[in-house]
């Protein structure tokens, strides 16, 4: 996550930007417990309901004042333990007391699972998403397929074959470059694509691709996985 130029305390709430706040990528928002800002699409946003309570609002649709924040899981884990997210939200909002689910960091990971499960199903709608491993692996073959993903329980060598195919058709062979484990089982991935068994995804599309990457790298970077979110994509 950039680092831009420091903000008052009452920017901490960022759901009012400034227009110097907001880059060609994306509207910047500032996580309120780093301090760090980054493109909105990179951070999630915490509601308030107006009795006070704390909910995950990963596709920043909820009405009324909202918060953002950039940390992993591990890291929300331990400002809530040391009281750090309470204070962060009682500076922002000034308001009656705010109550913090013991749940909340769970509830996050949920709902990011469950936006890139809906995105892949979109997308799998719109003609852009392969599944099955004979025709991904000619689509491949043929330089067409631009992303391929794995369910979390596909089998190794089944993996290994689409890899190879893959790498085959982008002419990286040798390279080692291999599929994306998702961390959805084949059970979720199926219903989500409304497809039986479905073990592989491919995408052929370069847009697609892109905004898979882009909630893919959201979860795997909350979950502390590593993966940065891709730029923001207009869908």
């Amino acid at each position: 996550m950039r680092k831009l130029p420091n903000d008052t305390v009452a920017d901490l709430a960022a759901d009012a930007p400034t227009p110097s706040a907001d880059t060609a990528e994306g509207p910047i928002r500032r996580c309120i417990l780093s301090g760090e800002r980054d493109e909105r699409a990179h951070l999630i946003r915490l509601a308030i309901s107006p009795d006070g309570v704390v909910a995950p609002d990963v596709r920043a649709k909820a009405p009324g004042r909202g918060a953002w924040i950039g940390v992993d899981r591990a890291g929300l884990e331990e400002a809530i333990a040391k009281g750090k997210l309470k204070g962060a939200l009682a500076r922002a909002f000034k308001t009656g007391p705010i109550t913090i689910p013991e749940d909340l960091p769970q509830a996050i990971e949920e709902a990011l699972t469950r936006a890139l499960l809906d995105r892949l199903g979109l997308e799998a709608r719109s003609g852009t998403l392969l599944t099955g491993s004979d025709r991904i692996a000619e689509t491949a073959r043929r330089g067409k397929v631009t992303m391929l993903l794995h369910a979390s329980d596909a089998a190794a060598d089944g993996n290994g074959k689409l890899d190879q195919a893959w790498r085959v058709g982008s002419e990286t062979e040798g390279s080692g470059d291999r599929g994306i484990v998702l961390p959805v089982d084949r059970t979720r991935l199926s219903v989500a694509l409304g497809r039986d068994n479905a073990v592989h995804v491919a995408l052929t599309d370069h847009r697609a691709a892109a905004r898979i990457d882009q909630f893919l790298g959201r979860l795997l970077h909350f979950k502390g996985e590593g993966a940065e979110p891709a730029p923001d994509m207009t869908i």
